[in-house]
């Protein structure tokens, strides 16, 4: 196996998950994991953070780390992607037509329902009616510390469909326990339109998908998350956009990750590592794939996996100059 890696070409980008993954057990970056990103720039390697957060949530935790602003941060699991600076480079928004249909196709999961609006400003920073519910109590028992954290930019709308008159939404998602999140997969599965977690408009464009599940689990808290996004969307789609506008070839990137929703991205990676602390019946799926299983996020995993690419770059190539 070694040396059958040791003929694939050289690591230019590489792409983090963050929490999971990127993020120790207290939300925060470690040193060690900092310095292996920041040395990967330093190569020339554009290390890309790609997640389900949302960019500015993200951002709470990737301000003032030093991390180049032209560097690109995937976020919304592929629906939106800035660069850290906070430029756009791309966007996909759901139908407002998609959006109402599925807010009725929910029915008994409404109160389970977070809409998710980009508003993000120059500075990076979101407004009130980013995000919009329209029950609160129930998502403060499932994702309370989100709820507290991200108070400043949620909107309460009943019925949430009149939320639907401005812009059109990014995506929208469901929080619960993980009984109840894989009941609500199978009723939206019901729907035509809806394509099953990981499936990307690639493969089904032609069964007229309009909205793709993606799946996080925690089942530690019994909480699962199901990110609706436009169809094709996906993290490793905008990665594949992505490295091809950056004139990267797949098989020349890194992807590190930890759950479902990665899935995609570390397909399309030519070197996939998934972390030690993930799901079970995950790490049976990389197993099969030939993801390499590395270390857990509280054990400074993500350093790991980017120092073990970084040993196979050429002498001198960290010393080059940002």
């Amino acid at each position: 196996m070694k040396d059958i890696e040791r003929t694939k070409p050289a690591v230019r980008m590489i792409s983090v998950d963050m929490d999971g993954t990127l993020l120790g057990a207290d939300g925060r970056v470690s040193a060690r994991n900092l310095s292996a990103m920041q040395s990967a720039e330093r190569a020339g390697i554009e290390v890309v953070v790609a997640t389900g957060r949302r960019h500015s949530y993200a951002m709470r935790q990737l301000r003032g780390l030093g991390l180049r602003e032209e560097s690109a941060l995937v976020s919304s699991n592929g629906t939106v992607t800035r660069t850290i600076g906070a430029r756009l480079l791309e966007r996909t928004r759901m139908a407002k037509s998609t959006a109402q249909w599925l807010c009725g196709h929910l029915d008994e999961f409404r109160n389970a329902l977070v809409m998710t609006f980009d508003m993000v400003g120059p500075d990076g920073d979101d407004a009130r009616g980013a995000l919009v519910v329209e029950h609160l109590e129930e998502l403060h028992g499932s994702i309370g510390k989100w709820m507290v954290a991200n108070e400043p930019y949620i909107a309460h709308v009943m019925p949430i469909e009149r939320a639907l008159e401005g812009e059109a939404p990014i995506q929208m998602m469901l929080c619960g326990t993980m009984e109840r999140m894989r009941r609500a997969e199978a009723r939206m599965l019901e729907h035509p339109g809806v394509s099953a977690v990981g499936v990307t408009m690639q493969e089904h464009g032609s069964l007229g998908a309009e909205i793709a599940l993606h799946r996080t689990e925690y089942p530690e808290r019994d909480l699962s998350i199901v990110d609706i996004l436009p169809a094709g969307c996906s993290k490793g789609s905008a990665l594949v956009r992505l490295a091809g506008n950056r004139g990267v070839k797949m098989e020349e990137m890194l992807a590190i990750g930890d759950n479902w929703n990665d899935v995609s991205m570390l397909d399309v990676a030519g070197r996939a590592v998934l972390m030690g602390n993930a799901p079970e019946d995950l790490k049976q799926v990389g197993a099969e794939r030939g993801w390499r299983l590395g270390g857990r996020h509280d054990e400074d995993g993500v350093a790991e996996a980017i120092e073990a690419a970084l040993s196979e770059l050429p002498a001198g190539a960290l010393s080059g100059a940002r």
